[in-house]
């Protein structure tokens, strides 16, 4: 082996550095994540007598800083400035991930088209052509002259015509592309990618460049990488949905800036992504209509209620175990909440399979739908519809008691705004609503008073 050189082994999942490999990463308790990589070993040895320059750092108290709030750059984009909690922060380092073909690429190039009239844009590919971001380009619109281009993986070339350039907002796509000559390890490495994400971190805090970065996800669904790097940035935005279907959702993961609970609603047209300024409607649509199983309920996604319509469907077994799946939501809630029919209201359903699905695709994991896939269950096995214009919310626990849930007030004027006529919810929010009129408030105690509702 060369000298300067060594061998030391990295975990992929949260970046632990060992000198041998382990099948156990001591630090996140991974099995098999350790990969072999050759770093450079750098000497810190200085002449024998030197004296040690010293660099002069300045230590103020708190009272002494000024709280500098600058203004935000508007992207352009209303859902994507609502989950940066309000538009971009001048010198921030955003991370988006999402599985390919989600539209990451789509929409930072929309970012581009609406903030590079009146400010520099540098779009840095390593993975497409230049004809290929012209392709797509084209398919949006009109671009203005200041939107820049590059097609480089090197990072050394990438910071210099960065620090050239000066734009006000950089887009790196991807962050597995780059490279480093001085690390000698692949494209995509644990240590590429730790590198260039530091380098990336220097240029946006030193020259207040907001810059994006893409990332790779795992089959995990999480970023590829070392786990360091949604340490390093200040956000780390996920792009959620089926890439088949035409509706995205933006979600905040990390946050320094903003509520990391808002969630962006898209829609995937030929010209791009489209918002959706009524998620609630949009997640409705196609509703069927006098159906048993079907139940809409209400989930807040940050200061947003979101209506979303549950379907339950319950049927005899063929088999000697029932089968139970759920989709969009906690598969182990969906039993708990079925084994609390069982002991406090006497529904038996030993030998039926049941199958849980929140419709449109969407994750909801807030315990206030609980009441709405206990009412969505019981309704198919029963095979009684419950009212169209009807919604419900609440938390049910173990006891079958129907417990409060934060924001009702909002819920309700959602409700009320789409043209529902009842709503059910738990009997100690009832106070917080009572000044809502247009709409009929039912408040229930345990699930034993849901049930006379079916």
């Amino acid at each position: 082996m060369a000298k300067g050189k060594k061998i030391v082994y990295f975990c992929q999942n949260c970046g632990n550095e060992e000198s041998k490999w382990l099948g156990q990463c001591p630090a996140c308790k991974e099995w098999n994540t350790f990969v072999e990589e050759k770093v450079v070993a750098t000497s810190s040895k200085t002449a024998k007598g030197s004296g040690t320059a010293r660099r002069e750092v300045n230590v103020v108290s708190l009272s002494e800083v000024s709280a500098d709030d600058r203004a935000r750059l508007k992207t352009g984009i209303l859902e994507l400035d609502r989950v940066l909690g309000g538009g971009l922060v001048p010198g921030s380092l955003i991370l988006v991930g999402g599985d390919p073909g989600i539209g990451k690429s789509t929409l930072l190039l929309q970012v581009c088209r609406h903030l590079a009239e009146g400010r520099g844009v540098l779009y840095i590919s390593g993975e497409e052509s230049l004809s290929q971001i012209k392709l797509r380009a084209n398919r949006m619109g009109e671009f203005c002259e200041n939107l820049k281009l590059l097609c480089e993986t090197n990072l050394d070339t990438v910071r210099g015509v960065i620090e050239n350039k000066r734009p006000d907002l950089v887009i790196i796509d991807s962050i597995q592309t780059m490279y480093s000559e001085e690390v000698s390890s692949a494209p995509g490495s644990v240590s590429q990618v730790r590198e260039s994400t530091n380098v990336f971190l220097q240029l946006a805090k030193g020259l207040g460049i907001t810059i994006f970065i893409v990332g790779h996800v795992t089959k995990e669904g999480t970023v590829a990488g070392p786990r360091v790097l949604e340490h390093m940035v200040d956000t780390v935005l996920y792009f959620e949905g089926d890439r088949h279907a035409s509706y995205r959702i933006l979600r905040g993961v990390k946050n320094r800036f903003g509520s990391t609970n808002e969630i962006g609603v898209f829609e995937m047209r030929a010209s791009g992504l489209v918002e959706v300024e009524n998620p609630s409607e949009y997640m409705l649509s196609g509703k069927p209509e006098n159906a048993s199983g079907s139940v809409v309920a209400c989930s807040m996604e940050g200061t947003r209620p979101l209506l979303i319509e549950i379907q339950a469907l319950v049927c005899e077994t063929n088999f000697g175990m029932p089968r139970r799946t759920a989709t969009g939501t906690d598969y182990n809630r969906v039993n708990l909440l079925m084994a609390v029919l069982e002991k406090r209201i006497g529904l038996h359903m030993s030998n039926c399979d049941a199958y849980v699905n929140i419709a449109g695709g969407i994750r909801m994991n807030e315990p206030a739908i609980d009441l709405g896939i206990v009412l969505a269950i019981v309704s198919s096995y029963k095979n009684r519809p419950l009212d169209e214009k009807m919604i419900v919310f609440g938390e049910v626990g173990l006891s079958g008691e129907v417990r409060a849930v934060s924001m009702p007030k909002q819920r309700v004027l959602e409700a009320k705004k789409l043209g529902f006529e009842a709503c059910v919810l738990p009997q100690v929010s009832l106070a917080q609503v009572d000044d809502v009129k247009g709409i009929k408030l039912i408040g229930v105690k345990n699930v034993g008073d849901a049930m006379g509702l079916i």
